[in-house]
Order: structure tokens, then sequence, then C-alpha cells
């Protein structure tokens, strides 16, 4: 009879090549994730197949190749660079006598590590139990079967059944307190918004250097580690851009290629920083010859969440590991910014994002120099309310001139509520 293996940190990792030849990075970037993981690698094991197969997804020339391996290396578990199906597991897991972990189990463990506040280890512990809700059937088969004996024969629950309802009743008490944590989340950034301090999010590819340039710009400490998701839970911090203009920076956990859907399902509420963003901070390992392909994963986790039409910069990091790469700043034909190029590590024109971040939202800004009558004291309180006076003089019918700065948010509320406003302005 069959019973699950224990865990175990010492691994064999098996990669195949589904009717491609695989990039050197995609193996060096699953190897970084095994050791993210705390795994020691026992070794690797290549091969090539046109198609998976459904029970072992491995031929079973190569399956008996990883069966040798495990043995004589004695290694504790078999960590497969490819999602596997809850049967394929299974019958690996017999075929082994040892743990299989696929693709996304593994970064599931890694999450599960990383994860520090109460809101990181519920979505973690919730990504993990939506996993584990398909994997019941594996190593368990001798659970199936309906008890017998006196007074144990006829309807009954099996032990699978039991399983999948405490299962259940967890992920839904879960997503209670997700809830609950959600709706302080959101009170957060309702105060923010009436407050009309923008978020701007960063994001990018694991191990891009977010942190790094999160730690440089707000002058935080901020966990920063060359590893793969070093960072998990979000960070917020105010940061000043202007003497008058601040704004909030976010700090996201990052993508990765083929990122589970458990996760993006369970990390949403997270994710809701970088949805509801003024702007995207897009950070790009420069010297990463996958860059291109590394953007494109970002974007498309960003078109999942809904976040794909916000305004974004990208910012090329690590210049420093670059020889002659200098810090700048690149434009389109409009004038608009497009890229910036610095070093977060080094500190090499990391200055240039202040200054872009403010040239971005003074655009977002407008000014206004308006005539008010004696009787419009309500309105110039309002815009007392809403704006920076930068200046007011009485005029001498008894009104105001007052010359104000406004957020085009509220520009566009005030001219809902005064649409006569416009000709009130001074030329």
């Amino acid at each position: 009879m069959f019973e699950r293996p224990k865990s175990g940190e010492t691994a064999v990792l098996v990669h195949m090549d589904m009717d491609t030849r695989t990039d050197p990075d995609e193996l060096a970037e699953f190897q970084d994730l095994v050791r993210s993981a705390g795994a020691m690698s026992a070794g690797l094991i290549r091969g090539s197949r046109k198609n998976p197969d459904p029970k072992l997804y491995l031929g079973l020339g190569k399956a008996a190749e990883v069966k040798a391996l495990v043995e004589s290396s004695g290694a504790d578990l078999v960590i497969f660079n490819h999602p596997l199906s809850p049967s394929q597991e299974r019958n690996l897991e017999k075929e082994f006598s040892c743990r299989v972990v696929d693709r996304t189990g593994l970064i599931l463990d890694i999450f599960a590590q990383r994860a520090r506040s109460f809101e990181g280890k519920l979505q973690v512990e919730l990504a993990q139990l939506r996993h584990l809700s398909t994997r019941l059937v594996r190593g368990w088969t001798h659970l199936e079967r309906q008890k017998g004996g006196i007074g144990l024969r006829g309807p009954g629950e099996t032990q699978l059944e039991t399983d999948r309802r405490l299962l259940n009743n967890r992920i839904a008490q879960i997503r209670r307190r997700l809830e609950r944590v959600e709706s302080q989340r959101n009170q957060g950034r309702r105060a923010r918004s009436k407050a009309e301090i923008p978020t701007v999010s960063l994001v990018g590819y694991t191990n891009a250097g977010k942190s790094t340039l999160f730690n440089s710009l707000t002058q935080s400490g901020v966990y920063a580690a060359d590893q793969l998701f070093a960072t998990l839970d979000p960070t917020l911090r105010r940061i000043d851009i202007a003497a008058d203009q601040g704004l909030v920076l976010a700090d996201t956990v990052g993508f990765i290629s083929d990122l589970p859907h458990e996760l993006v399902a369970a990390f949403r509420s997270t994710l809701q920083e970088t949805v509801e963003a003024a702007l995207l901070l897009h950070v790009i390992d420069a010297g990463s010859p996958q860059r291109t392909v590394c953007v494109a994963e970002v974007n498309e986790v960003l078109a999942q969440i809904g976040a794909d039409k916000i305004p974004q910069i990208e910012i090329y990091n690590k210049i420093d590991l670059i020889e002659g790469a200098t810090p700048m700043v690149e434009r389109d034909q409009n004038g608009e910014v497009r890229r910036i190029w610095l070093s977060a590590a080094s500190g090499e024109g990391v200055m240039q994002v202040f200054e872009v971040l403010a040239e971005f939202f003074s655009r977002e800004r407008v000014h206004l120099m308006l005539l008010l009558a004696p009787t419009e004291g309500r309105l110039r309180a309002r815009l007392f309310e809403l704006g920076k006076v930068l200046s007011e003089q009485p005029t001498e019918a008894g009104g105001w001139q007052v010359e104000v700065e406004l957020s085009r948010k509220s520009f566009d509320r005030l001219i809902d509520q005064e649409p006569d406003l416009e000709g009130r302005r001074v030329a």
C-alpha cells in the first residue's frame, strides 16, 4: 500500500523540452527557484518529447533514469519545471517512491517561506489550499474505501470526502478574513483618494531590483536580496517629489513566467494597489538577455488583473553591471518619458526618477486665475478646500482675484458643480 513520502530537502530536478529547445536562462531560473526554496540539487535530468505522457509526463525510459538517480543520490523529492496533473503527481510518486513537486507547488512553497504579514500569510495559505483541493487523490487511495465491519456498513463519508469538506471550510474562513483585511485596505485607498495623494506602483519581473529601488527612493529598510521573490508582502511609503507634491509608492510582489493562477487569484486584493495606481514604474533588469521575454510576462499578468491601461514608465535597472552604460532618460517623439536607465544599488540615476515623477504629475494639475464676486464666498472656500491657493488679492468691487492650483480630478469635479467657472477665469 502506497503512503505519501515525507518532505525532504535534497531534490532531483527534471526539465523536459516539449517540441521546443529550452533557453539556458529558463533552466537557470528553474535552478534559482529551487535554491530559493532551500532545496539542494542532486542532479538535473533533461529530455525532450513531442507531447507530455498523460500518465507520467515523462516517457518510461526517462522515468527509469530519474528513479535511478533518486535511488543512487538518496534524494527526498523530485521537482519538475512543469505543471503536473494530480494523477501524474500520484503516478510519479508511486514510480519514484518519493515526494514529487511541480513548478506551481515549488513557487507556492517559496511564497509560504517569504510571507511575513498577516494578510500575506492568509493569501499564501488560500493559494496552497486551492492547489491542494485538486490533489487530494495523491497517494491516499487507501482512504477512498468505505469502512467495513459491524456497525460501519452502509452509507457514510470517506476520508477523502471528510478532507475535502474540511478544506472547503478552511478556504471559506480564510476568504472571510481576507475580505476584512481588504476592507481596511479600501479605506486607506479612499482616504488617499480623498486627499488626492496619487499612488505609484513598482512592478516587474522577480529579482529585477524593485525593492532596492524602493529603498533608494523612500530611504526604507525593506528586505532586498539577490534571490527570487525576496519580497512578498506589499509595502507602501509616502515620498515628496516636489515642495508641494507628495505621492504613495507601493512595492509589490515580483512576477515570473507561468505564474500560478492560484497566486494571481489569491493576491488580487494586494495587486489592487497596482490596479488603482496613477502610474506604474516597470522595473527591468537591463543586463538580462531575456529582458524582452520578462517584460512580456509582466505585461501579461498586468492584463490579467486589469492594470494594462495604466500609464507606464520603464525603469532599466542594474546599469552598473553593464560596461559603458550611463544613467539617462529616454523620451518618445512627443517628448513623453518612456525609459529611465539607472542603478538602484549604486544610486546612479535615481534622482532622475524624482524629476520624472514631478514632471508627470505636474501635467495632472491645473493652474487657474479666477475673479470671484463678493457673493461667491462659498466658491472661494471650496477652492481653499480642493486645491492650493497660491495668491489672493481683493478687488475694488469687494470680491477676490484668486490664483489656485488643482488636480485634474478636482478641477473636473469643480466644473461639474460650477458649470460657469470658465467664465470667471482671468486671461
